[in-house]
């Protein structure tokens, strides 16, 4: 039977495109991202995919994906389940640090450059690849897929894991992760069995 992912990024937050939050404490939604976030739930509680409604809401540990999937269970009369796995990467000493610091970082082009064997803050406080965070989201999903035969899940996450999980799904190399757009409160729809993966969707939006 197939089980169908639906990889939420969490909604907008304040920090959006000028701080590198990584793991950071305290990032929580913007009044924008917990509209998106409402709209999200909705849309899924209306529609749902193919006519099935979810069996299952997964988040990652911090906040903004919590407060980005707890509408959506709520609406679905579902448990929000924390899932370690669904966490975003973990960047090191660059977390909390702005981009325009970043840039000056001969490290940060390379991380953007190779990100099949690059790993965040080399020599300092070393992060996680890209890889060993595809290895982690591989597994999950294999394991849930396992566990929720021809179920429909939500998975919220973070930018960069939902495009391992694509990546993976598709056996692209990790380097092409700049060619997927994962917008804030973005459904990207993955559909299990088992012979594998395949893409539904990419980024669809909440409104």
């Amino acid at each position: 039977m197939e089980t169908i992912f639906i990889l939420v990024r969490h909604g907008s937050h304040d920090r959006l495109g000028s701080v590198l939050c990584g793991r950071m404490a305290g990032v929580t939604l913007s009044a924008q991202g917990r509209a998106e976030a409402d709209a999200l739930a909705e849309r899924l509680a209306l529609q749902g995919l193919s006519g099935r409604r979810l069996s299952a809401v997964l988040s990652s540990p911090l906040e903004r994906a919590v407060e980005t999937a707890t509408p959506i269970a709520e609406r679905q009369g579902l448990p929000l389940t924390i899932e370690p796995a669904l966490n975003e990467l973990d960047l090191g000493a660059w977390s909390g640090k702005r981009f325009e610091e970043l840039h000056r970082d001969p490290a940060w082009d390379l991380w953007n450059r190779a990100r099949s064997h690059g790993r965040p803050t080399p020599g300092e406080t070393p992060g996680e690849s890209m890889a060993e965070a595809q290895t982690r989201i591989a597994a999950l999903l294999d394991r849930l897929r396992r566990a929720h035969p021809g179920g429909t899940l939500a998975l919220v996450s973070h930018g960069d894991v939902i495009k391992a999980a694509l990546a993976h799904a598709m056996g692209l190399p990790l380097d092409f992760h700049g060619r997927f757009e994962i917008g804030p409160a973005s459904r990207s729809v993955l559909i299990a069995g088992d012979w594998g993966l395949k893409v539904h969707s990419i980024n669809e939006g909440a409104a």
